[in-house]
Parts: structure tokens; C-alpha cells; sequence
């Protein structure tokens, strides 16, 4: 029997509890999903404060914590190539096969319907408060961003000092205006 095997990118900024229902939602439809961590080489900027590294550790154990079998996904780092026409075969030649692409980014979504692709939009939940800008933003001002995260990566910021490195990292790109 055939696995049907989907693909979702995104740059989990950090991994919040909106990517956790798009990958519940996504699980529904396929039997293994492919987790492409975007901009992999970026790391220790505001829009981009955490390595690759830290965001597979985030969406493995939030993943674990969810108790979705690790059969069922592969995570798997995406460095930027910035060449459109390229880029679908870039993400071809690091990933296992996949027949679905999952992604709200109309860049995304039309690469890959050019090469043929079935590509569906992942329902949003939330958009207003579950999105790494918004969880970045409530570090930054001491508000409560912990709640709109899975505790997994709650674990993780905590042990590498994460919010400390965003709001350091506020006040130099705030300084270099």
C-alpha cells in the first residue's frame, strides 16, 4: 500500500500552538507529513531568533508531547536558495516523496501547482494571536506568550535563554535605525 505523504513549510518562529493544529488537521488527511523547516540558515534576528536546530527540537517534542508516532513525520531543514524557478526541485531533492503541499503562502502554492502538484490551503486558527510575530511581540513587551505555545517549546526557550536573546536582539536592531 501506498503512503499518502504531504508536505508543510513554514518557518516556526517560533513553533506555536496554530502550526500544532495545522499539523493535527494535516494528519487527517494524509499518513505521513513531511515538516519542512524553513530559512534554516537564519537565526538571531528579530523575525528569525531561533537556529534550525531549536526548531526541530520544539516541533519533535511538541509532536511527542501530542503522542503522534514519529513514523508519522519527518522534520527535515530548508535553507533558502532564492531562486524561484529552482526551489520546488531544492525542496524535492531534500525531502522523501510527497503527492500534497500544504502551505497559505500564494508563492509557495503556485511553484508547486506549476510542477503539478495537489496543493491545498491549511485552515488558519487564530491568525491574530497565534503567529510567531505576535508570540515574538509578547516576549519583547514581557507580555504572556507562553499560552499561545505548546509547552514543548515553552521548555525550549526557557533553557536557551530565548526570550533574553529576542529582547537583546530588539534593542540592537532598534538601535541600528
Amino acid at each position: 500500500m501506498n503512503k499518502v505523504r504531504g508536505i508543510l513549510i513554514g518557518r516556526m518562529q517560533p513553533v506555536h500552538n496554530g502550526h500544532m493544529q495545522i499539523i493535527d488537521s494535516i494528519l487527517e488527511e494524509v499518513d505521513e507529513i513531511i515538516i519542512g523547516i524553513g530559512s534554516a540558515q537564519l537565526s538571531h534576528s528579530i523575525k528569525n531568533p531561533f537556529t534550525a536546530g531549536e526548531r526541530v527540537v520544539m516541533i519533535n517534542q511538541a509532536l511527542a508531547d501530542r503522542g503522534i508516532n514519529p513514523s508519522q513525520y519527518y522534520i527535515i531543514p530548508m535553507q533558502d536558495i532564492n531562486f524561484n524557478a529552482l526551489w520546488v526541485s531544492h525542496v524535492k531533492m531534500l525531502t522523501p516523496p510527497f503527492t500534497k503541499v500544504y502551505s497559505g503562502n500564494n508563492l509557495v502554492k503556485q511553484l508547486f501547482l506549476e510542477e503539478g502538484y495537489e496543493v491545498r490551503q491549511p485552515p488558519l486558527y487564530d491568525r491574530l494571536q497565534l503567529s510567531g510575530t505576535e508570540v515574538r511581540r509578547r516576549m519583547i513587551e514581557g507580555e504572556n506568550w507562553q499560552e499561545l505555545v505548546p509547552n514543548a517549546t515553552v521548555n525550549l526557550i526557557k533553557e536557551i535563554n530565548g526570550v533574553e536573546r529576542i529582547k537583546n536582539l530588539s534593542l540592537k536592531e532598534i538601535s541600528e535605525i
